[in-house]
């Protein structure tokens, strides 16, 4: 792999104190905290601001909130569905700081859904065992927060923000500390073409790797760059073979490509069910809390019933929610169903798992920091460990929300002194965009929902013969698809050394989880091109959840 992306000499030149790649939950409030307390801020987006995976996040927003809950009772949650793969003292603070975080967005004006008291209504989803999700126009929750946002940083003049902009590579000072970026922008004017932004610190907020994969729900936008640009600087990467899949993804047909649609785990938490194509439900008796069990569980089940019957999906029964229910709590999945020719008020739905979600990241501490001086991550792009090997519903929002704020509270008192960037001597290389389909089919089926030591050996050697397909031109298309070859390459590596089945990674030789070996955490790092994976052992973090308070 290139050590890092060839690109033309930056055309243009600009500086601020803190760059902000992504436009996300996390991204935005990053920016509008860091605001009041360091001089320029500018974010950047390889879109426009509201085209990342917030905008697309139906069922809301996970906090005890509610007068019976705890954030005791969160943790547990949350530690069950992590698989012993979470960072305990992380979700401790993701539980504990998320109710004031939420009350936060309320304040700067986002309309989340009441009940008749006027009071926030809550919903539940797989993996809780409360109603403890907050939501938004029925199932809108990201495009109202989103809305909000952008409200909020239009209003804020001291916010420079430039769309259409990819960021191609980190620059670095000869401390080997962040000292800028190099972005490619599309018509923005004087800085149109690859520019350089010099800055004392950049947060990476650019979301995940969804497009890495055949089928995804995630938008066009998430290619992984986030997580390549960081890799390639020297940070670390941290459980990447932890790819949630969810398991409700509308079924288009077995040639629909790219970013499908998503049947929000909200629709089973108001009562619809699996079944199979001979009606029968799939959840009862797998997991105590069937259709609501954790994603990995519902994914696996459907996935094995899919195997054993030769069928490309299974069904989920909303039809007796009816259709005054479904116009008022999920006019968006009734709308996008409807389109494709389906009433989920009087037919079932067709559903099969695809990728939604990147629990692994770019490794963090507890405050966003990386392993790279002036380089912090948060939201999906970061592995915070909160999530582990595969992430409680609706705790995806929260995250960005609550670590975004923590970066704010720290970076101000540790911003870097102004350095210059230095020479960069790494092997700059670029992969033709004409390989994308074949990379994002061998992922699909090699590196998928299950996998075996025969698959993923396939898919290593299919990934570094596609490497081998030099780009003949610098555009955009060659510079994702290098990522996404990149961070796909990295991901299968470490999906091969775990040799268990943990959470959302699903071996088929080895069905079983195993804490003797595998409780702990697969690291990747990349010298010159050249990437390394090591393993760090930890114990199992749900094993002994009395100390929660909690119970699962």
């Amino acid at each position: 792999m290139p050590g890092r992306l060839t690109a033309p000499q930056p055309g243009w030149t600009t500086q601020a104190d803190v760059v902000i790649i992504g436009s996300g939950i996390a991204g935005l409030t990053a920016a509008l905290r860091l605001r009041e307390h360091v001089g320029t801020v500018l974010v950047v987006t390889k879109d426009v601001l509201n085209a990342g995976s917030t905008q697309w996040a139906q069922g809301g927003i996970a906090a005890a909130l509610g007068p019976e809950d705890t954030p005791e009772e969160h943790e547990v949650d949350t530690l069950v569905a992590g698989a012993g793969a979470c960072d305990r003292d992380a979700v401790r603070v993701l539980v504990t700081e998320g109710p004031d975080a939420v009350h936060e967005l309320i304040a700067l004006g986002t309309n989340f859904d009441l009940d008749a008291a006027g009071e926030l209504s809550l919903t539940r989803e797989g993996g809780h065992h409360r109603d403890r999700i907050a939501h938004a126009g029925g199932d809108a929750t990201g495009a109202e927060i989103q809305r909000a946002l952008i409200a909020a940083i239009e209003a804020a003049p001291d916010i420079e923000v430039i769309q259409h902009a990819l960021a191609v590579d980190l620059l670095l000072d000869e401390d080997g500390g962040v000292a800028g970026v190099t972005l490619h922008v599309i018509g923005e004017g004087v800085r149109d073409g690859v520019g350089a932004v010099h800055c004392r610190a950049v947060v990476l907020a650019s979301g995940g790797l969804g497009q890495v994969f055949s089928q995804t729900t995630n938008p066009a936008v998430s290619t992984g760059d986030g997580l390549a640009i960081a890799l390639r600087a020297g940070a670390t990467l941290r459980d990447l073979e932890f790819v949630q899949f969810h398991p409700t993804v509308m079924y288009l047909g077995p040639d629909s490509r790219g970013q499908q649609p998503l049947i929000s785990e909200a629709v089973r938490g108001e009562g619809a069910f699996l079944v199979d194509h001979e009606g029968d439900r799939l959840m009862p008796g797998v997991h105590p809390l069937a259709d609501l069990a954790p994603r990995d569980v519902v994914a696996k089940a459907i996935m094995k019933r899919m195997l054993e019957t030769g069928q490309p999906h299974m069904w989920l029964d909303a039809r007796h929610l009816g259709a005054a229910f479904w116009e008022k709590r999920f006019p968006t999945i009734l709308a996008t169903a409807r389109s494709h020719g389906l009433d989920p008020v009087t037919q079932l739905i067709p559903v099969a798992p695809a990728c939604h979600y990147a629990s692994g990241g770019v490794r963090t501490d507890l405050d966003g920091r990386t392993d790279l001086p002036g380089l912090y991550a948060t939201g999906e792009v970061a592995c915070s460990g909160v999530h582990g090997a595969n992430r409680l519903a609706s705790n995806s929002l929260l995250e960005g929300l609550v670590f975004s704020r923590r970066i704010a509270a720290v970076l101000p008192g540790e911003l870097r002194p102004w350095s210059d960037p230095v020479a960069d001597h790494r092997t700059a290389g670029l992969v033709t965009g004409a390989v994308r389909r074949e990379l994002q089919e061998t992922m699909t089926s090699r590196v998928g929902v299950l996998r075996s030591a025969d698959g993923l050996a396939e898919a290593t050697a299919l990934l570094d013969k596609l490497g081998g397909h030099a780009a003949e031109q610098v555009d955009q298309d060659s510079w994702e698809t290098t990522n996404l070859l990149t961070i796909g390459a990295a991901l299968a590596d470490a999906a091969a050394l775990r040799e268990e089945t943990r959470g959302s990674h699903w071996r088929d030789d080895f069905p079983e989880r195993d804490d003797e070996r595998w409780a702990g955490h697969f690291d990747v790092s990349m010298a010159d091109g050249v990437t390394t994976v090591t393993f760090h052992p930890a114990p199992a973090t749900d094993t002994d959840l009395s100390a929660t308070g909690g119970s699962a």
